[in-house]
Parts: structure tokens; sequence; C-alpha cells
């Protein structure tokens, strides 16, 4: 089983290192993601170009590299695989070799990953996103909360391994949107649809 283990680590990362924001503003020609807005790779920057289709296709990307990560390692390892698999996907994002280790921010991977391996998670997960978006206005708030929230519903729903796991994530997430904590201490974080 370790080399089962191991296998489903190497997918699910090499799944989720896949930079869906920057191939796709490469390939429509427009400038360099990471020299605009808050330099991510993820959708909420693509949408900062303006160009809302390439924002759409980012974050479908981003989100169903996190779930053929946890279904092709559980077609061939099982639940556990599928578990290693969905971490390693979203470190994957956060920290993709071919970048030098500087990937995206990880809520469409961690949607996905959701979605592969609970869906009804993956549901609360983007309704609480969403209610937060519209009360706040701020993409990284709405990935903060709902991220707090989803370990609970997991652990609350009896699914201990799950809540564990992405009780891991969300500190993940926490760790990659520290600048983002920051911003929204001091009122500078940039609001969604904002150039």
């Amino acid at each position: 089983m370790i080399g089962t283990y191991i296998l489903a680590v190497i997918v699910g990362y090499l799944l989720g290192s896949i930079p869906f924001g920057l191939l796709l503003t490469r390939l429509a020609g427009t400038e360099d993601l990471r020299s605009i807005g808050s330099g991510n790779i993820g959708a909420t920057n693509v949408l900062r170009t303006g160009r809302k289709s390439l924002a759409a296709a980012t974050l479908a990307g981003d989100l169903l590299k996190g779930t053929a990560a946890v279904l092709i390692a559980g077609s061939f390892g099982g639940a556990e695989a599928a578990m290693l698999a969905g971490l390693a996907a979203f470190l994957g994002h956060l920290f993709p070799v071919w970048l030098k280790f500087k990937g995206g921010k990880g809520v469409a991977v961690y949607i996905g990953v959701l979605l592969g391996l609970f869906w009804p998670a993956a549901i609360v997960f983007c309704l609480v996103w969403l209610a937060t978006a519209i009360a706040s206005r701020y993409s990284s708030l709405s990935g903060l909360v709902a991220g707090v929230v989803t370990p609970i519903f997991l652990w609350w729903f009896d699914h201990p391994a799950l809540a564990a796991l992405f009780a891991v994530m969300t500190l993940l997430l926490f760790w990659v949107h520290r600048a983002n904590i920051k911003r929204l201490q001091a009122g500078t974080e940039g609001r969604i649809g904002q150039k």
C-alpha cells in the first residue's frame, strides 16, 4: 500500500501544480498574470484582467484538478489514497515546482477536493463563501470563513478523518493568505471585481 500512496501523492501533486490561470492568460495574450493585481495565479486575479471568461475557465480548471486527483487516486487506491491525493493536489497548487514553488491561494482546489471526497461539504463551502462575498466583497475573507466552517461541518456529520484533513488544509489556507489578512486588517485588501 505504501507504493500506492506514493503514487497517489505524485499524481495529486502533478495535477495540482498545473497553473491554469497563468497558462490561460498567456494563451489569450494578456500580460503576465503575476505582474497585475495581487500577482496571484488564481481566478480572482484573472478577473482583474477584465476577462470574465478566462476567470471562469481558471476557476473550473483549478477546481477540477482537485476533483480529478481525488477520483483518480480513489479508483486505484481507495479512500485513503484519495485523501492523500487531494492534499497533494492542494499542496501542488500552493507550491508548484514549475513556478519555483510560488503558486495560488488554493480556494478553488480546496473546493474541488471537497467535491471529490464529500460533495455536500463542497456545497456548504460555496454557500458560505457566497454569503460572505455578497456581504463583504472580499474573496480572501470569503475563502477563509468558508474554510473554518468546512472541518466543523465534516466533524458534525461524523467524518472525523475528512474533518482532520480539511482542518490541515484550512490552516494552510490561512498561511498562504497571511498577507491578505494583514491587508484586511488594514482596510487595504482588494475587493471582488476591483482591478
